[in-house]
């Protein structure tokens, strides 16, 4: 069985949830980890006053005995700390303002702004197509589960995946490579299409220790300052960043049907994650540049890759055929600029057909760093997810014992012949 899951909640409601489904007995859940990895989601350099009020713990309210799980469903939650400001808005039973129940004590007047229906659209996000979709008169019906604030319940989902992906020796990486204007060069792109280990847990030290969360100190001052120069113009800022896994066998994925092409499970996940508009594997966009001498990963001898080979470079990302290879996996996204801007663009109020400025919803000048986070957990997901369908099993150590078989048998059809 695979790992499946759902989530709930909408941006200002009372909580986050999900159910994680599929995961085996006996996987230790660290939760520090898990908060450590949504403490880096609410980091990065142009992020908004909601993230000084939210300070994101996940709680697990099932599954889980001793800190081991048992097989059983995990059920995880994580409050929002501004439900407290937003309760009268977001209230599930109340009736809304200007209905015939709805109430007009004291308070109301401080509640105004977000009691009233929203019907300036923003352009770039859902308000509009959702408000069609579902007919809708208010959209913060649409917006607030439309937020990327459950992103935050997927992190942690992701981090669960993440330490089962450990468990077979599999590590996940990510990093911005640019913001704006501002990015790494060439030559510092192509250095990150094939890396040790090693070589990307210094990147990621440095990756932690910069506000944008781009392992080059130059790039990463100049996409600072892109930022800077957004936030004073009441603009907002995309940009694109990197997830690698190291660690995966080959064999994840398959040929044999187009919906279980890892790759393009992979870009599904990616896409989901709010805001990202361009998912690329390996080179991406330049293997369209470059002749098929240049783009393809020549197969050499070597005595520790599946049946004594290896890859001389790693353009394809770690993937071909909808399978993957064994060498890194390098996925790269592009997330657009944030919706919701200080210096509303040109909208239409839906009740009256007049020209209005968009909706203004509290919101950051930039969070690519964070969708780098998003998307690292959503990638460990999938990986998980293809995992489980490889060498599934009820529990940590069948799962293991199922590796340990196959990788012990990878390209011996050759020698029984």
């Amino acid at each position: 069985m695979s790992i499946r899951f759902l989530t709930a909640g909408e941006s200002h409601g009372r909580c986050l949830t999900a159910i994680v489904e599929g995961l085996p007995a006996g996987l230790g859940i660290d939760l520090d980890a898990i908060n450590a990895d949504l403490a880096r989601r609410q980091g990065g350099y142009g992020r908004g006053g909601r993230m000084k009020i939210e300070q994101d713990r996940v709680e697990i309210l099932s599954g889980l005995r001793h800190g081991y799980t048992l097989g059983s469903p995990l059920t995880l939650k994580i409050e929002n700390k501004d439900w407290a400001n937003w309760q009268e808005t977001m209230d599930p039973y109340a009736a809304p303002r200007g209905s015939a129940d709805a109430g007009t004590g004291p308070g109301d007047e401080a509640q105004l702004s977000s009691q009233d229906p929203i019907t300036q659209p923003r352009p770039g996000h859902a308000d509009l197509t959702g408000g069609l979709k579902y007919g809708h008169q208010d959209l913060r019906n649409v917006l607030e589960r439309a937020s990327a604030r459950e992103t935050a319940i997927r992190t942690a989902v992701g981090s669960i995946a993440k330490q089962l992906l450990n468990c077979f020796g599999v590590r996940l990486f990510s990093w911005v490579l640019g913001i704006g204007p501002a990015h790494c060069d060439d030559q510092q792109l192509a250095s990150l299409l094939n890396l040790t280990l090693e070589t990307a847990e210094d990147l990621q030290a440095e990756a932690a220790a910069s506000p944008v969360s781009c392992p080059y100190s130059g790039p990463g001052q100049e996409m600072v300052r892109a930022i800077d120069k957004a936030q004073a113009a009441g603009d907002t800022l995309g940009g694109y960043f990197q997830v690698t896994a190291l660690g995966l066998p080959p064999g994840l994925g398959s040929h044999a049907h187009w919906d279980r092409r890892i790759e393009g499970r992979l870009a599904l996940a990616l896409m989901s994650v709010n805001a990202v508009k361009a998912v690329e594997v390996g080179a991406g966009q330049h293997l369209g540049y470059w002749p098929g001498s240049r783009a393809h990963d020549p197969i050499v001898p070597s005595p520790k890759g599946p049946a004594g080979t290896s890859r001389s470079s790693n353009n394809a990302g770690g993937i071909e055929g909808g399978i993957t290879t064994g060498m890194p996996l390098v996925l790269r996204a592009t997330m657009k600029p944030i919706a919701t801007l200080r210096q509303s663009l040109p909208s239409v109020d839906l009740r009256t057909g007049a020209v209005v400025a968009a909706h203004h919803e509290r919101s950051d000048v930039c969070a690519v760093p964070a969708a780098s986070v998003i998307a690292e957990a959503v990638t460990a997901i999938e990986l998980a997810q293809a995992f489980t369908e490889k060498f599934g099993g009820d529990s940590i150590r069948e799962m293991q014992r199922n590796l340990q078989g196959y990788t012990d048998n990878l390209g011996r059809q050759w020698e029984d012949n």
